[in-house]
């Protein structure tokens, strides 16, 4: 049985998506030959929620370390706030001891927290563990250089100039890519000529069927007007998906001004739309809203649910909505909890989203991409939603078994191995 030694900062109890794909492989590494390990920061030090049902299917037997960090209330008067940073001198000490008492084949870095993988390749040289990168978002981007101050992410400036630094750092030495998106690995080959032989894989967050079952056996405050036909998406906001989310506005707009009783009961929510702290974030679509004169059918809930509260309010709606972002190498990991509660789903993505495929697969035949949407298509979506005519959805069987959790983690182990016998120069060049 190998060993493999996982970076997540942020973990259960922790309400944050990045570390989903470590939470829904863990039950099932042992059987593809891997005993996993994790280390991350204890949950006091971060900002995030928590909700201890995460706790609940994470299997008994698995170690969880935990590190400390610096304190956000103070260093965030000198700018900096990032988990990653606040802790990369703790995980460097705990993990050197870790290191030092026990045997790894491999460390797996799996988050978003992505400066904390500079630690790869001076754990390389000093143990001689090769590490695997999981690139959830992209770390170094472009894509926000010449937008608008008020489109870009907080500490924008800052951020890009970090990321720029530390990204070939962490890239120069690492034996394997695990990637959501085929356009994030290439991006990265074609910036780093060393990594054209690492082996690399496109694995996506896989679906954990139980978490619905957890989902349902809990009760949680409605935030869904009971009266109301609730059409739902949960996830991040942010001015890249107006162009998902401004047809389906002028849509709405337009039935209400040509048939105001009928459409009078559609609610549209976005919930959890920003990453800030509770009752801090800002509104990404409420103002889009305005300017279609439908303010009042637009609910937007900046503050996030947990996992199981959004998995429950997701069961609940009536209808579910999914917009894309207008970066087209942007896949939405969020889809999958989407097919599992079984709603009808309006998808609406950039024409190369690699989600449009995993819907249409699933037998989703009203995913659309910005290019071919129509008013039509919208309109017949909403008349469903109100008349009710297609309350469950079918999701194809051997789609769900290709995007399982069980079979995602298989191909992690499968990109393990090969990470392995790269750093020990026995793989095939390709």
């Amino acid at each position: 049985m190998k060993k493999v030694l996982i970076i997540s900062p942020y973990f259960a109890p922790v309400n944050a998506a990045d570390m989903h794909r470590v939470r829904t492989s863990l039950p099932y590494f042992k059987q593809f030959g891997w005993e996993a390990e994790i280390v991350a920061v204890q949950p006091l030090y971060t900002d995030i929620g928590t909700d201890d049902l995460l706790c609940t299917l994470v299997p008994k037997e698995v170690k969880i370390h935990y590190v400390r960090s610096l304190d956000k209330r103070i260093t965030s008067k000198i700018g900096l706030g990032a988990v990653a940073l606040r802790a990369l001198p703790f995980y460097r000490a705990y993990v050197n001891k870790l290191l030092s008492c026990n045997k790894f084949d491999l460390i797996y870095f799996s988050t978003t927290q992505f400066p904390v993988c500079v630690l790869g390749p001076y754990w390389l040289n000093k143990f001689k563990v090769p590490y695997v990168i999981d690139m959830q978002d992209p770390w170094h981007s472009n894509y926000y250089q010449g937008k608008p101050r008020n489109e870009q992410p907080a500490k924008y400036w800052f951020s890009y100039r970090l990321n720029k630094f530390l990204e070939p750092v962490a890239m120069k030495a690492v034996s394997g890519l695990i990637s959501v998106s085929e356009d994030y690995t290439d991006q990265l080959k074609n910036r780093y000529p060393n990594l054209q032989n690492v082996p690399a894989a496109t694995i996506t967050f896989g679906m954990y069927k139980d978490d619905v079952g957890v989902a349902l056996e809990n009760s949680f405050p409605s935030i869904l007007d009971k009266g109301k036909i609730n059409i739902v998406y949960a996830g991040r906001g942010g001015a890249d998906m107006h162009t998902a989310i401004t047809p389906v506005f002028s849509t709405l707009s337009k039935l209400l001004q040509l048939q105001p009783n009928k459409f009078k009961n559609v609610r549209l929510y976005f919930i959890g739309t920003s990453y800030a702290p509770a009752n801090k974030g800002t509104a990404s679509f409420k103002a889009l809203a305005r300017q279609y004169g439908i303010e009042q059918y637009v609910i937007e809930q900046t503050n996030r649910l947990s996992y199981y509260h959004t998995l429950n309010t997701l069961s609940n709606a009536d209808a579910l909505f999914i917009p894309g972002s207008d970066d087209s190498r942007y896949t939405a990991s969020k889809i999958f909890p989407y097919l599992m509660v079984g709603k009808p789903i309006l998808g609406l993505f950039h024409p190369k989203s690699s989600a449009l495929k995993i819907l249409k697969d699933a037998g989703i035949n009203t995913a659309y991409d910005f290019d071919t949407i129509s008013e039509d298509n919208i309109t017949a979506f909403i008349n469903g939603a109100l008349n009710k005519t297609s309350q469950t959805i079918y999701v194809n069987a051997d789609v769900l078994k290709e995007h399982s959790a069980e079979y995602k983690t298989g191909l992690q182990c499968q990109l393990f191995e090969q990470a392995i016998k790269y750093a020990n120069n026995d793989l095939p060049i390709f």
